[in-house]
Parts: structure tokens; C-alpha cells; sequence
């Protein structure tokens, strides 16, 4: 940045005070945020003005002249907190994914919204043997903020789910947000790596895993390797070990049920080829918004 830039940015950096408005603070917030080269200025802005104010994209407008009030320091420090890359999902604790909204905490990946294709995937393989209406039961391994598991226990009510995970916070967030969504009663939890001695007979395992390649997390960006937890991301020397793991866990399972996963882009065929040594099949798959296939969905035959 120029030095006359940073002059001109300098104001925006200050912290803010009761009586500037809510149009006055998404002002400056947009205009540093942007000078600070973050390209979805406007957007993280408004968000966390409409996150910490209460308000909807409407009234977020319509009371443009009202003062932030005591919220001002709030305010300065969402502002900071963003300006350091740190995601807008994490500066408010909330993430909306599918429809729904989700406790995110230091402890568990931020939600992304291409995992949403693992969920209709599921859903799809659900419909396809007839069980939307049945009592199945779902596992989540490494379920994180609990997202996939509470998501389809939601769309599926007669459904029941397991939930690991090798870090009681994460699973402690999953809990939380479990209860949130009116499932938890549907649900357990195991502090375990992959199935641990989760034993079935399960209907569906679904998992979004560990699939950074350990030598690429030091070249990812700031808002995923500076704030996901590591054992979240790291997938081992080649990004794999964790679908290698849960290959071995199926095993031990003694029965087969049917498999989804997120897997990275260009990781499909891998998956496929783990899994096809114990004579698993791709069935189906779908691909995110950049074309890259994002879920994979295997059945044994």
C-alpha cells in the first residue's frame, strides 16, 4: 500500500465511538477492509454489522442513522479481528450451512460451503434404497462442529446418528449444536479416531476428513491455516491417511454399509482406489461450484 493510502486509511483503523451510526460504521468498515486487500469487503462488512446489531439485510439499511451505541468497541474489534484474516463465521461463533445455523468455535474447521454437496449426496443415496422414512443409523467420523450428522438427522427424523470425533471440544461443539437442531436426542457421541470401537450395524458413514497433504497447509491461506485446527486439515504425507484408516475400520466393521465423503480436489480417484482393494464401487459423486468432484459416495458388491 502506498503511503498516501495509508494515510487515507489511517481514520478507518481508529476505534469506534456511541454515537457514529450504523451507515457511518459499514462505510469505514467496507472502505478498510477493502484497503486492506480483502476482497469480499462489502459483504464481511454488512455481515458482521447485521451479526452484532441484530438485524436483518433490511433493517440494516432502513436504520442507517441509528447509533451503534455501546456496541462500539465490539464493532473495533470485529474490525481488527477481520482485518488479521480471521473469517467472519469465526468473529460472530455462527455458520450457516444448508439452510441452517451452526455453532463454530476455535475447536472445530469452519464450515465450508462445498460440503454441502457430502449432505446431498447422502440424501440422495438415503432416497435411493428407500429409507427416508426408516430408523437407519448414521455415522459421522470426525464430525467436527457436527454439521453433516445434525444436518441429516434433521432431514431424515426417524433417522439415529453416532458422532466421533478425536477431540472432545469438537465434540462438545457437535453436542451443542445437536441440541440446537432438535436432534440430540437421536444421537451419541465417542471420543474415538475414525470408528474406535463404534461397532453397528450402521446404515451410512458419512465423513468430511483430514485431506491437506501435511507439506501444503504452510501455502494455504491465512483464514483457513491460521484459524482451522491443524488435525483438522491434515490429512497425512499425501493428504490420504485418513480414508486409509477408515478403509481398515469398514473392515473390522464385519457388515457393509453404504459410504459418503468429501474428498479434495483431484483426490476422487485415490479415494476410489483405497476402497476398490476391498471391493468397494463408486456409485455416484458430485461436484462443487469450481467443477472439481467434492463427494463420493461408495457401495461394496
Amino acid at each position: 500500500m502506498s503511503r498516501s493510502l495509508a494515510r487515507e486509511a489511517k481514520p478507518n483503523m481508529r476505534p469506534y465511538s456511541p454515537e457514529q451510526t450504523v451507515g457511518e460504521v459499514l462505510r469505514l468498515m467496507t472502505r478498510a477492509l477493502a484497503e486492506a486487500g480483502i476482497e469480499s469487503a462489502q459483504h464481511d462488512a454488512r455481515f458482521l454489522l447485521q451479526g452484532f446489531l441484530g438485524l436483518d439485510g433490511v433493517a440494516l439499511l432502513t436504520r442507517s442513522e441509528r447509533p451503534i451505541g455501546d456496541l462500539a468497541p465490539r464493532l473495533s474489534e470485529a474490525q481488527r479481528r477481520r482485518l488479521a484474516h480471521e473469517p467472519v463465521s469465526r468473529i460472530l461463533g455462527v455458520r450457516e450451512f444448508y439452510g441452517r445455523e451452526f455453532v463454530v468455535t476455535p475447536d472445530v474447521l469452519d464450515p465450508r460451503a462445498d460440503t454441502e454437496t457430502v449432505v446431498e449426496l447422502a440424501l440422495d443415496v438415503v432416497r435411493s434404497h428407500g429409507w427416508t422414512d426408516r430408523g437407519i443409523t448414521i455415522a459421522d467420523i470426525g464430525t467436527g462442529s457436527g454439521i453433516l450428522i445434525a444436518t441429516l438427522l434433521a432431514e431424515l427424523p426417524k433417522a439415529r446418528g453416532i458422532a466421533t470425533d478425536i477431540s472432545p471440544e469438537a465434540l462438545e461443539v457437535a453436542r451443542r449444536n445437536a441440541e440446537r437442531l432438535g436432534v440430540a436426542d437421536r444421537m451419541s457421541f465417542s471420543a474415538t479416531r475414525g470408528l474406535g470401537v463404534v461397532e453397528g450395524p450402521l446404515d451410512l458413514v458419512v465423513s468430511n476428513p483430514p485431506y491437506i497433504a501435511s507439506g501444503e497447509i504452510a501455502g494455504l491461506g491465512a483464514a483457513v491455516r491460521d484459524y482451522d485446527p491443524r488435525i483438522a486439515l491434515d490429512g497425512g504425507l499425501d493428504g490420504l491417511q485418513i480414508y486409509r484408516e477408515i478403509a481398515q475400520n469398514i473392515v473390522n466393521l464385519q457388515h457393509s454399509p453404504r459410504l459418503v465423503f468429501e474428498v479434495g480436489a483431484g483426490q476422487a480417484a485415490d479415494v476410489e482406489t483405497i476402497f476398490a482393494a476391498d471391493g468397494w464401487v463408486l456409485v455416484d459423486q458430485r461436484r462443487d461450484l469450481g467443477g472439481h468432484v467434492r463427494a463420493v459416495a461408495l457401495e461394496i458388491h
